[in-house]
């Protein structure tokens, strides 16, 4: 029995929506694996519907926008390609990094809708049905995304994805400009760190623990757990419970 993905398509209205609709009109033959979700603009699509679409099954998700400068709301397509850039690195960690995709649309681009989503479809076809499809998802590959989900919702991704343009184009107060490389070093330790964090953050939802134990199921250095654990602790997100022995065993807290 073949492989058919299951594909799940965030088109712009103005641009990539209206190219799938003239693709439809001029009769233009592509497959039909991909269901669309009509979003204003391709910057308006969180990294969040991404990963939840993911935790359902999904094969595969392609984001289409209006090619970069012709956005009808100026810069929302570069801010896609920021939360893109971003959301790609984090399912890297997770080798689904290959399932998502973005690329441009315009409107009077019908056959180029078809040849871009017949590509997709085929790479998809490629790689083969997610791990979290089917009546038996892989449960550790769950959590991994439940803590990615987490952590490109935290504070501090926001704060750095929604400042890049402002951080690599304008000075600080002390007159210095971030280069791109010294940003993406950045970006990619909080990455890491963030996953990481998160991860820790999930197996406390299960069960309290210690960070001895922490760092043995989760396969991290012990010295790392409890820098994220005293990191988790600090927002709020994480507290002592008891004394086990000598070992100190950590709770998740649940903020109202």
């Amino acid at each position: 029995m073949s492989f058919e993905p299951r594909i799940l398509g965030f088109l712009c209205n103005w641009c990539s929506y209206a190219g799938a609709d003239l693709a439809g009109v001029s009769r233009i033959q592509y497959p039909t694996n991909m269901r669309v979700i009509r979003v204003m603009c391709s910057g308006r699509v969180d990294p969040k519907f991404i990963f939840h679409a993911f935790e359902l099954g999904i094969d595969g998700v392609f984001v289409m926008g209006c090619h970069p400068g012709d956005c009808h709301y100026l810069e929302g397509n570069y801010e896609a390609i920021t939360k893109f850039d971003m959301t790609q690195k984090f399912l890297k960690s997770i080798n689904f990094d290959k399932r998502v995709r973005l690329d441009w649309v315009s409107a009077s681009e019908g056959t180029r809708f078809g040849e871009v989503v017949t590509e997709f479809i085929k790479h998809i076809k490629e790689l083969g049905p997610s791990p979290l499809s089917g009546g038996k998802p892989d449960e550790d590959i769950l959590d991994k995304l439940k803590a990615i989900k987490l952590a490109a919702g935290s504070n501090r991704m926001r704060a750095l994805v929604g400042r890049e343009k402002t951080l690599l184009e304008s000075e600080n107060v002390y007159g210095e400009q971030i280069i791109e490389q010294r940003f993406n070093i950045l970006m990619d330790k909080a990455i890491k760190d963030e996953f990481e964090r998160h991860r820790v953050l999930v197996a406390l939802e299960k069960d309290s623990n210690s960070v001895k134990d922490l760092a043995v199921e989760l396969s991290i250095d012990p010295s790392i757990v409890l820098e994220h654990v005293i990191t988790l602790k600090t927002r709020g997100l994480v507290d002592f419970q008891e004394i086990k022995g000598n070992t100190p065993i950590f709770m998740r807290l649940w903020v109202k």
